[in-house]
């Protein structure tokens, strides 16, 4: 007889003995907690691709045949799903603790500090999220007794703005989880440290309560970032402590930000095209792709480094993220190159610099933020980032060449087959129609570029479960979840960036430092130099996505005050900030091209340097030659 048995006073002879209920209550709550999340962000992907799918085909199809119109409910279910959808991910990043922060100094400090920090910060981030599920509340209370509805199907808006406070409800409950594991192993020491901490983080709006708005909000949240809290919660936590110190504007606002911030259409491009790049990256899409370029390429000096980067220029009008296509396209080819006599380092450095050309050749994700945050035309916007990066990957390729002739890295055959490139060009066909889909129906007009990443996450999926039957659907489930994830680091970063975005807008912050930046100097040439300057430092300690969400609305305004095209102006800013990824200590492609091969991050360090110098030299020629911007831009004005 257990333990159990006795205590509960079952019967030992029970069909299903207390232990076993017991195990299967605990296995059931497990599965409940690691998967709850995942499954309706999996459940949500699905149908809202298939929402705008369908009012792509409702378009050319059921309107041409009088079925009827289905475009003004699915957008705006699909909306509604999706802000769901994003701020559930936000609470499985959280879980999984995948979210974008800045380590430089955290992570270099004793342990036990190190322990305490990250306890506070996620007191004052939980503290966010309680704020925001009581605020959230009275907000939904709010539109009940107003009988506000969707304009679609009349359905109560209370409902669609739940979104906030279960997100942040969730978001609290899976903060909780992660400071009780954090705190479990820590000493009355550490505990008295933690709150030590904590009390030095509220000190400032104590003390300079009723002071300098602008100084309170950028001081709280350079110490939170370099304390190493999540960057999208440093924003956020930096405005709440601004506000209850000067009460600037009401807290109360923060909910209604937080809704209307992502109740757009065009930002739901992001997580469509994150998800197409997942699925067509975990498919053979990749390796019809190296073979294709291998057969152009291959049989010159220095072939497997060029068909590396002709790979990433093909994968980056597929996949829009630069770390997504070092990842998929490096653990192909850079143990390749190494076999075939490459120096390591170098091999790791090529694949880290052609990745750069994800966030820049269309379609970009960091574009489309740009786009968001910065009021432009995505589609534009796309057409911008063409030539520069095609320009890109062929100074990159050049300088391989060079290289690798100088240093006899020779290519895996002779000589060009055409046999074999019309072999591989058939092979890929597929593959090589995403592009054509995508860009194709933004400038044809056919679709708007939300439209045409959700075709291409449909399509990938077709593709990837019928045609080259590479994907099932645990990998379709494993895909979709980990696009709901990267997804919602991004989302979340926009909403609390436009939360603290309330204060920069009041406070004039954009007019500032154009008079500062404009009291330097007023010749055009000299303020785009500083900026660049600028930028390149951003860029060596900020992820891409989190500067641009941050400095857009300051930075934007100015360009445009000395005569910028905002379009230009976005080149420019993401043609820095690629460089970021290749640039120490944060260069995220340099880190996840080392990683593939265990190799030390300065080999790939002084492999980059040539490639780097290449890129700067672009960077130099796109910011002061406007035209190789927009020259397709203007075309279509």
């Amino acid at each position: 007889m257990t333990r159990d048995t006795v205590i509960t006073g079952e019967n030992p002879h029970h069909d299903k003995p207390p232990m076993q209920d017991r195990s299967g209550l605990q296995r059931t709550w497990a599965m409940i907690d690691n998967r709850f999340e995942e499954i309706l962000i999996v459940a949500g992907f699905a149908v809202f691709i298939i929402l705008i799918n369908l009012q792509v085909v409702n378009r050319y199809v059921l309107t041409f045949i009088e079925i009827g119109n289905i475009t003004t409910w699915t957008e705006e279910i699909a909306r509604y799903i999706f802000i769901f959808v994003s701020f559930l991910g936000a609470s499985l990043a959280i879980k999984k603790r995948e979210n974008i922060r800045v380590g430089i100094l955290i992570d270099r400090i004793p342990e036990h500090i190190r322990y305490a920090i990250d306890a506070a910060n996620s007191i004052f981030m939980l503290y966010f999220c309680y704020l925001m599920v009581m605020y959230g509340f009275n907000l939904i209370q709010f539109q009940l007794e107003t009988n506000q509805v969707t304009p679609a199907l009349g359905i109560p808006m209370a409902l669609a703005y739940s979104a906030v406070p279960m997100g942040f409800l969730f978001m609290g409950f899976r903060l909780i989880q992660a400071l009780i594991e954090d705190i479990k192993g820590m000493s009355v020491r550490d505990g008295l440290l933690t709150a030590g901490i904590s009390v030095l983080f509220i000190l400032p709006a104590i003390v300079f309560k009723d002071g300098n708005i602008t100084l309170l909000l950028f001081g709280y949240f350079v110490l939170f970032i370099i304390l190493g809290m999540q960057i999208a919660f440093a924003l956020g936590v930096s405005t709440l402590a601004t506000v209850m110190a000067t009460d600037a504007i009401p807290v109360d606002f923060f909910p209604q930000t937080a809704f209307t911030s992502i109740d757009s259409f065009p930002i739901m491009a992001v997580p469509f095209f994150i998800a197409a790049g997942i699925i067509m990256g975990n498919s053979s899409i990749i390796e019809k792709l190296l073979k294709l370029s291998d057969e152009l390429l291959g049989f010159l000096p220095g072939g497997l480094a060029l068909v590396a980067v002709v790979t990433s220029m093909f994968f980056s009008a597929i996949s829009g993220s630069g770390p997504a296509t070092v990842a998929a396209i490096g653990t192909l080819l850079i143990p390749a190159m190494i076999k075939q006599g490459y120096h390591p380092g170098f091999s790791a450095a090529v694949v880290a610099a052609a990745g750069t050309i994800g966030i820049i050749i269309p379609p970009s994700n960091p574009l489309v933020i740009y786009g968001v945050v910065g009021q432009q035309s995505i589609t534009e916007l796309f057409m911008a980032g063409i030539i520069p990066g095609v320009l890109t990957g062929l100074g990159l390729m050049v300088v391989t060449y060079f290289i690798s002739k100088r240093k006899g890295w020779s290519g895996d055959r002779d000589s060009f087959s055409m046999k074999g490139t019309l072999k591989a060009v058939w092979d890929a066909k597929f593959a090589l129609l995403v592009p054509v889909i995508i860009l194709g129906g933004i400038y044809g007009g056919i679709m708007t570029p939300t439209e045409a990443a959700a075709v291409a996450a449909a399509y990938g999926l077709i593709i990837g479960l019928f045609v080259y039957k590479d994907l099932n659907l645990k990998g379709v489930y494993k895909s979709l979840a980990s696009a709901g994830i990267t997804s919602a680091v991004i989302i979340l970063l926009i909403v609390m960036a436009n939360i603290f975005g309330r204060l920069i807008t009041l406070e004039q912050v954009a007019e500032t430092v154009a008079d500062f930046v404009l009291s330097i100097s007023e010749n055009k040439l000299i303020i785009l130099l500083l900026l660049n300057v600028f930028l390149l430092l951003v860029g060596l300690v900020l992820e891409a996505l989190a500067a641009i969400v941050i400095l857009t609305p300051i930075l934007l305004p100015m360009a445009m005050e000395i005569g910028v095209d905002p379009i230009h102006f976005g080149i420019i800013m993401i043609m820095n900030l690629a460089i970021g990824l290749i640039t120490p200590p944060v260069g995220v492609n340099l880190f996840v091209s080392a990683g593939v091969m265990k190799l030390k991050i300065e080999e790939v360090i002084k492999g980059v340097i040539p490639l780097l110098i290449t890129m700067l030299a672009i960077l130099f020629l796109i910011t002061y030659i406007p035209q190789i911007s927009m020259f397709l831009v203007e075309l279509t004005r």
